[in-house]
């Protein structure tokens, strides 16, 4: 399995298949954005704000006294998510250019290249 993943954290992306949240609206799942918290290339998962929210249970402890149920963002693979594209604002796929000497991202839709 390949170690790497076409995303970032702090990119924003659109969900293309999967659990979606019940507070949004709009039930197109094409339509739902977020942005990225946080990128496991290990395991080839990514948690994106908003999407595969679970609840957890959480017991009263020393320190939280009151014990609550808690909702947060599950991870999800990374091929169910695909990257928009900051300059274009469109889904796009990745690719790679050299620019002065730095590899940089690029968008296929548009042809720019961005970081």
């Amino acid at each position: 399995m390949s170690n790497k993943v076409h995303v970032k954290t702090g990119d924003t992306v659109i969900l293309r298949t999967g659990k979606y949240d019940y507070k949004f609206k709009n039930k197109d799942k094409d339509r739902l954005t977020g942005k990225v918290l946080e990128v496991s290339p290990k395991e080839g998962k990514v948690i994106v704000e908003g999407f595969n929210m679970i609840t957890k249970h959480v017991k009263p402890t020393q320190m939280n006294q009151s014990g609550n149920i808690v909702r947060a963002e599950a991870p999800i693979y990374a091929c169910k998510v695909q990257l928009v594209c900051p300059l274009c604002g469109k889904p796009t796929r990745v690719g790679h250019a050299v620019v002065d000497g730095k590899k940089q991202r690029q968008c296929k839709k548009c042809g720019k290249t961005f970081e």
